[in-house]
């Protein structure tokens, strides 16, 4: 599974490096950055440098970062490191600039993304916005704090995608501009299917599941893409390359992902014709399997 955050475009992340190991299922609060973005843009200072908010929370950074590649990642393990996060924002008290902003971001992301203490990293950002408004860091706070609210919402809905229950109906757009919704499919047996052309695992999955279709769509099998790319157009020449003859919804700003609390892809649900959840993440043939015992039903 390609796992992946959902952060406000330009936040930095400790999300790379607590994912080097990644679980199968991961709480990501936050959007997709590449750690790669933080360190390229950062220079390297020695950690003994004095005077530069930026260079002490490099030094501190590479600190934590080699705790985390170890798999030490609770607040105890941590303990020292959080203090000086505290010991940095003293020495530097009275400075309102985005490199100090960013050393009391950063202890709020690796309470969001590493520990997994979203009230915690609440508190933080909310004192990050009163304290330090005008930086790049303390404009972004309203905008994640959102983000954390619809993830946690999504995790309680995630919750409830069990065997037996019903898959909420939603409603979108097909690639044409088309609306429709889950209801549409009443007394169909359906795939909705969480991907993308970049998701190595979701395209490797492609071969079973337009071989389940091209067997039974005729007998009452469909299957809804949810698209989690952000090339359009490349989605769409994907899509007519492998004449994939499904519904594909766009999922622009991931609001669906988010709905659903997905947040690692490919995810699936089959549904029967009901609407109720007959099986999740299908792999191989274990799809065709499950579709022609729905339908035999």
């Amino acid at each position: 599974m390609v796992v992946w955050s959902h952060a406000p475009t330009g936040v930095p992340s400790f999300y790379h490096i607590h994912s080097l190991k990644p679980p199968m299922k991961t709480k990501s609060i936050l959007g997709l950055l590449a750690l790669a973005v933080l360190l390229l843009s950062t220079p390297t200072f020695a950690a003994e440098s004095k005077g530069d908010p930026k260079a002490d929370f490099q030094a501190l950074f590479t600190k934590i970062q080699g705790k985390l590649r170890g798999g030490e990642r609770t607040e105890k393990a941590l303990a020292a490191e959080l203090k000086e996060f505290d010991a940095l924002l003293a020495k530097y008290q009275g400075q309102k600039t985005d490199d100090v902003a960013n050393i009391l971001f950063m202890k709020a992301m690796l309470y969001a993304q590493v520990f997994q203490n979203s009230a915690e990293a609440g508190k933080i950002l909310t004192a990050l916005k009163k304290d330090f408004p005008e930086t790049k860091q303390g404009r972004q706070v309203d905008q994640i704090l959102a983000s954390m609210k619809a993830q946690a919402e999504g995790e309680k809905i995630k919750k409830s995608l069990v065997v037996g229950k019903p898959f909420p109906d939603f409603e979108g757009k097909n690639l044409a501009g088309k609306a429709f919704s889950l209801k549409d499919y009443k007394g169909k047996v359906v795939l909705i299917d969480f991907w993308a052309t970049w998701c190595g695992p979701c395209v490797a999955e492609l071969p079973h599941v337009k071989e389940t279709y091209s067997h039974y769509h005729s007998k009452g099998f469909d299957v809804i893409g949810i698209s989690l790319d952000r090339d359009r157009s490349k989605l769409e020449g994907f899509i007519e390359k492998e004449k994939m003859g499904w519904t594909q919804h766009f999922d622009e700003g991931r609001a669906l992902a988010n709905k659903y609390g997905v947040n690692g892809i490919p995810t699936t649900y089959l549904i029967d014709g009901e609407g109720r959840i007959i099986a999740s993440n299908l792999r191989g043939s274990r799809l065709e399997e499950e579709v022609k015992k729905a339908l035999g039903k």
